[in-house]
């Protein structure tokens, strides 16, 4: 076991999503070294404890497991498990820890974001209930990151990642786990999965795209050998560094393929694509692209299908930007409500203490109370098991739920690595001018309230303040503006619109149509296109 003399690295404070950076930051010596101290030194007492470690396969995982593994022996953990081949979906490694009663786990993954030597890379850390670290946490290893002086590792020899069973650091038993085992089980308890088989025999037909990431051994297990799906029902199931090349982010400008294929005539009954770590899903019915919003609408008023759920849920979460469609199953079905930050970290405080039982965001993650995080797979077999209770194919399903309760037309508008100095300094002039807006008449619509959202926690009675700017119509309509802090260059600006549709007559129109003056009224809000120096948005979905 050796002490090394370090000094700190300036911009070692962990996000939402922990820390993330360029592979080549990471490869920096002593960077991550520096940062993996900082947790162990940041989370109570972890002598005999119990470590979960994996990640999503992207290049630089296993060198980076190899150093969680010796820091974590020299520091006095009791034992670690490791997924096999370094393998870990995040939804399955928060399962892993609650379930073996772990001290904590460390996930290696920049999720949705782009893989390879040149791509990016991140180091999170998941507390004993498996959630994310909380921002009391996080901000404890920022502060000990930025006054670290050394660290303790092991000197020896790396460990064998890639055969089940025990070996040892010092007094450290590290066991090698199947990463797929136990998270299917979780699956296969929480589902009808005989149901869904009824459904294949039946002549139901399904696509997945694993994008070369983690989800690719979990899904071949689970829909293709344990539910019966024919070979070749998962596509791109192999996880690579560098996801092939692609970016692993699931919507639909990287699943293309995938939607054509659900837009063919010939095309399959349903399809669903996952991201880098397997906490994101996107869902698409044959002839229908469901948008995550819609999605979780749709799954927390057919929960009671569920036999997980047919006792009833307790409550729903959505973030903030997130449509306000679940808002109206919230109302009609009298769950409890509530509006967080972006961040899985604030659905888990209200998961965990049994407020809520459904959570999602609109930005392709939901979950539930199974784990304390995301699940891409989750949301899949939910949709399938619906699917296959219901006897109704997924379009109707949609349209049966906006005949209901209306349709909430609604879009994201990316600006992606635009000069981080002019996307403050255009949130900040919109925000300097919210006091004005509240009355202002913008052709037919009328500005109510403007402010810059503040959540305050019921469990932990945190207050997070700045976490969006919303202009909110007399009509019901709202435009929200964000910056994201997922990315590792520049700034990301997230333009949000929308507006609900009552008449069954009016809810069939492409949606870039209908929010057309939602569109044009944001950017003369906000001076978009002339602050930014863009033209027109990165990314639409």
């Amino acid at each position: 076991m050796q002490t090394i003399i370090t000094k700190p690295f300036a911009d070692q404070n962990p996000g939402t999503s922990g820390l993330r950076k360029k592979v080549k930051v990471f490869e920096m010596p002593h960077y991550a070294e520096n940062f993996i101290q900082s947790i162990f030194d940041s989370t109570g007492k972890i002598e005999g404890k119990r470590l979960i470690v994996g990640g999503d396969g992207r290049f630089l995982n296993r060198q980076i497991i190899q150093k969680v593994l010796k820091i974590a022996a020299a520091n006095g953990f009791g034992d670690a498990m490791v997924g096999r081949g370094g393998i870990l979906s995040t939804p399955a490694a928060s399962h892993l820890i609650r379930k073996y009663r772990a001290h904590g786990g460390i996930i290696l993954s920049a999720s949705h974001n782009p893989g390879g030597s040149d791509g990016d890379f991140g180091i999170k850390y998941n507390i004993a209930n498996g959630a994310p670290a909380p921002e009391k946490i996080t901000q404890d290893i920022y502060a000990c990151s930025q006054k670290i002086s050394h660290y303790r590792i092991a000197d020896t020899d790396d460990v064998d990642l890639d055969h089940l069973g025990k070996q040892m650091i010092g007094d450290m038993k590290i066991k090698i786990v199947d990463p797929v085992h136990d998270y299917a089980n979780l699956m296969e308890e929480l589902f009808d999965f005989e149901a869904i088989r009824r459904a294949i025999t039946g002549g139901f037909r399904f696509r997945f795209d694993a994008m070369h990431a983690v989800t690719g051994p979990y899904a071949h297990e689970i829909f293709e050998q344990r539910l019966g799906f024919p070979a070749g029902t998962v596509v791109k199931g192999q996880p690579l560094p560098d996801f092939g090349h692609q970016h692993p982010d699931p919507n639909l400008v990287h699943v293309k393929e995938l939607y054509d294929l659900l837009m063919a005539d010939d095309g399959p009954d349903f399809g669903a694509a996952s991201d880098g770590d397997g906490d994101r899903n996107l869902i698409i019915g044959k002839g229908i692209f469901i948008t995550p919003s819609d999605s979780l609408a749709i799954l927390a008023a057919n929960a009671h299908l569920i036999k997980e759920y047919q006792a009833g849920i307790a409550g729903v979460a959505r973030s903030m930007p997130t449509s306000t469609a679940v808002d109206r199953v919230a109302a009609k079905h009298k769950f409890f409500l509530y509006e967080t930050p972006t961040g899985w970290k604030f659905f888990s405080n209200l998961l965990d203490a049994g407020i809520v039982t459904l959570c999602g965001e609109e930005s392709f993650g939901t979950g539930s109370d199974h784990v304390l995080e995301k699940d891409g797979l989750w949301a899949i077999l939910m949709w399938l098991n619906i699917l296959a209770v219901s006897g109704k194919n997924a379009l109707d399903i949609v349209r049966q739920h906006w005949r209901e309760y209306g349709r909430n037309y609604y879009s994201r508008h990316d600006y992606e690595e635009v000069d981080a100095r002019a996307a403050r300094k255009m949130m900040e002039d919109l925000h300097a001018r919210l006091g004005s807006l509240p009355g202002m008449e913008i052709g037919s619509l009328k500005i109510e309230k403007a402010d810059d959202f503040a959540y305050h926690d019921p469990v932990d009675y945190s207050v997070s303040s700045n976490q969006g700017i919303r202009i909110l119509f007399k009509d019901g309509a709202r435009i929200v503006f964000r910056l994201s802090g997922t990315g590792t260059q520049g700034a990301t600006v997230r333009v949000y619109m929308e507006r609900y549709e009552a008449d069954p007559d009016l809810q069939e129109q492409d949606t870039q149509k209908a929010l057309e003056k939602l569109i044009t009224i944001a950017d003369e809000i906000a001076h978009l296109k002339l602050l930014l120096n863009r033209r027109k948005p990165t990314m639409i979905t």
